[in-house]
């Protein structure tokens, strides 16, 4: 006997409160990748990563080379980092 009703099909889904949560998502996964560093300054370098990855022309569209050098790191280093964010994300091609 079946107790439960299929109104996922028969409920229709508001568009705009959809929109928000799915928003709320994105923004929370990028507040918990950047707030996993461990100090105030990596995570400042995580901020222009992502910055490099969603908007690079927010920061005059920089290079991973020239983020890493103002930021004392291997651009192997934030190229790591980059690659981590987009996986966190699910921005990974």
């Amino acid at each position: 006997m079946k107790t439960n009703h299929d109104s996922f099909f028969s409920e229709p889904v508001d568009p705009t409160q959809e929109a928000r949560f799915l928003a709320s998502e994105v923004v929370c996964r990028l507040l918990i990748w950047m707030s996993e560093a461990a100090s105030l300054e990596e995570r400042g370098v995580r901020a222009t990563v992502a910055l490099y990855c969603v908007r690079p022309d927010l920061i005059t569209e920089a290079t991973l080379e020239e983020i890493g050098h103002v930021a004392g790191r291997s651009k192997q280093a934030v190229h790591h980092m980059a690659n981590s964010f987009r996986e966190t994300t699910g921005l990974a091609s």
